[in-house]
Parts: structure tokens; sequence; C-alpha cells
């Protein structure tokens, strides 16, 4: 149980970290203030630099029983802030408009309370990830070879979404959030004289087709087993000037499924489409991939483990709004676990996440936290 003095310390603690955010993978102050925090709890061991940056508190009762394992995000986004709180981003440029500072001091307050009054059997894991907004982190977590000392039996995780009233619950037995990435196509061509067009090789024909093509592999609709999303979020083709005829161009899309297995095939349609088109026009094409996501999808048995927890604690859930288009980087984590995304409202009218006037509502700290408690006890117990 956490006490008065707990909330307002972990709320001064959430609002620090606030005023210094750090982008994905570039989280060193964040993960050493979060070591540091752990120590005091005195768990049986800390793990850290796993994925990156990623920190990890083990919470081992010493008996035999299931790996239990909750999730934050330690990263910020590349978002200017603007508004008036005393406790505003220091840091030019970047802020906590996600929602991530507030997850982890969620984390920390379960720490507490684990802490304390310890599980019976199996281990707590406290698992702070890196760089979850470009999608790699989760990734580069459970591919650490570290991280097989600590592979989960169950994973957690709470996302703060706005839209719902202050302190429900939706969530399912189902996909939660969407597959997706991001392709980078780079034409290259012959440059030439403005007046002499002729003499080089112009990407604009191949653009021009590409444009439609790629729109026609992902055309939307409603979330189910055949949803396919192809969003070109940039388009450019050489400098603006008026003397050159341009040899190169860049097209990006954003690919999105509700399965990783189908978001593997848009992959490869895309990357045929430009072969075909480049060949056609006498070009070349170089592709990069960001912002790489696993569909996260919630298993039954996880599900209902939550389920149960919220009902025995007067939490009010549902099913609203879900599954998502967007994206979220905890699907990994639920490859050789039964997980569950939990997404938690602030209340009705609340800003919006990545608008720079969003920040984390600190009264969501006992109410996060202790759900994930109540979770841990119905799996593990207590000493």
């Amino acid at each position: 149980m956490l006490t008065n003095r707990d909330i307002e310390e972990l709320t001064q603690f959430r609002r620090a970290l606030h005023q210094y955010p750090e982008v994905s993978g570039e989280e060193v102050e964040t993960a050493r203030t979060i070591a540091a925090e752990l120590e005091k709890l005195a768990p049986t061991r800390i793990l850290t630099g796993l994925g990156g940056h990623g920190v990890a508190a083990v919470f081992d009762s010493g008996s035999p029983g299931p790996t239990v394992l909750f999730r934050a995000e330690l990263d910020a986004l590349p978002i200017p802030e603007d508004h008036d709180i005393p406790w505003v981003s220091k840091v030019p440029g970047k802020s906590h408009v996600c929602g991530h500072d507030g997850h982890m001091t969620m984390l920390l307050a379960l720490g507490r309370m684990i802490g304390r009054r310890p599980v019976a059997k199996g281990r707590v894991v406290l698992m702070f990830q890196p760089a979850e907004e470009d999608g790699s982190g989760a990734r580069a977590v459970v591919n650490d070879p570290s991280y097989a000392e600590i592979a989960a039996d169950y994973a957690f995780a709470i996302h703060v979404e706005p839209g719902r009233p202050f302190g429900h619950v939706d969530t399912a037995p189902a996909l939660i959030n969407c597959a997706s990435k991001g392709i980078s196509v780079t034409l290259h061509g012959k440059t030439a004289h403005a007046a002499s067009p002729e003499d080089g090789t112009s990407p604009a024909p191949a653009l021009a087709e590409l444009i439609p093509a790629l729109q026609a592999l992902g055309p939307g609709g409603p979330l189910d087993d055949d949803f396919r999303l192809v969003t070109l979020t940039h388009l450019r083709m050489g400098e603006p000037t008026f003397g050159v005829a341009p040899g190169e161009a860049a097209l990006y899309a954003t690919l999105r499924s509700t399965r990783d297995d189908a978001l593997a095939k848009i992959e490869a349609a895309l990357r045929a489409d430009v072969a075909r088109v480049t060949e056609v026009h006498g070009l070349t094409a170089a592709f990069a991939e960001s912002d790489h996501f696993a569909a996260s999808i919630n298993h039954p048995e996880a599900y209902a483990i939550a389920a149960a927890a919220m009902d025995a604690l007067g939490v009010s859930h549902g099913q609203k709004n879900l599954p998502m288009r967007a994206s979220e980087d905890f699907g990994l984590f639920g490859r050789d676990a039964k997980a569950a995304m939990l997404c938690l409202g602030p209340g009705e009218g609340y800003a919006a996440l990545h608008n720079p006037d969003y920040d984390f509502p600190d009264d969501l700290i006992p109410v996060g936290a202790g759900i994930f408690e109540r979770i841990a006890r119905d799996l593990l117990g207590s000493a």
C-alpha cells in the first residue's frame, strides 16, 4: 500500500524526471536516475545496459514460481513543450509529452510495495525499456543475452490513453496496437541542366507512378485481419531551384497492418513495385527501414488475470476504441510470455499524447501501481 508520503515523493520524482527528457537511444541520465532509485528499494538484483540503456530490477522470492514482468519506457520525444507548469522541460526541443515519466513512476511505486511486502513465490521484474518511441527498444531488450536471465512468463504494461474517463481501463483479449514500419526509398537517376532535361534521367515519372501504386497497397478500412494502410509521410525531388533537372528523389511511407506477417507482405509488395518502376524508368533505388513495431496482441490468459485484478479493485474497464491503429513497442515482450497491455484513462477531454501541452496526471500514479500490484499478488501471493 502506498502512503500519503509515498505519493508525495513519487509525484515530486515524476516532475523531476519530466524536466530532463532524453529521446530514444540517448536515455543515459534517465537510466542512471532510475537505477539509483531502484537501489533504495533493495531488489534482489538490478540489471543495466539492457538493449542499450534498459534497466531491470528483480525481486526474487527464492521460491519456485512464474516470473512476472511489468514494463515502463525510459524515452521522451523530440517535441518542444508548450505550457507553463513549474516542472516544464529544461531541454530545448525535447519533452515527456508521451506520458513515459508517469509510467516509470508507476513502476517505482510498485517497487516500493513489493519491496516492503515481498511476493511468496516466483519473481517480479520491473523493466524500464529504452527506445520505445522509435520501435527499436523492445527488440533490443529481448534479444540481449542478459534478458534470458529474467525472461518473463507473464508481461504487463499500462499506457495512459486520452479520451477515456479518469481511472477507466480499456483492454481486450486480442489485438491492441497495430504492427507498423517506416520505409524510405531513394530514387537515383542522373542530374541535368534545366535547359536540357533530356541529358539526364529524371525520377519524376517514377515518383508519379509510385505514389498511387503504394497507396493502393494499403487502402485502410476496418481493423480486421485484412487491414492494410500505407501512409505517404514525405516526398522530395531535387532541391528548391530552377536551374537543375534533378536526378534524385525520396519517398517515405509508413506501413501498417494488424498482423506481423501481413506487414511483411506489404513491405515485399512495396519493394516489388519500386523494383518494377525503377527498371522501367532507368533508375536505381535504395531502401532504409525505421520505426519497426510488432503488433501488440493481448494473450487471453493475461487479459483475464488483469481483468480479475481490476474487478477486485473496483476499477472500471471495457474495450472501447480497440484495437488502435497506432503502434506500441510492447508486442515483442509477448513473443515468449503471456502479455497484456492496458489503456488507462486520464479523464475525458484531457490533452492528447504527443501534443506540446500534454503532462501526465499525477493522480494516476497510485491507480496504475495498484493495478500492477494486484496482478502481482494474484499470481505470486505475499510472503
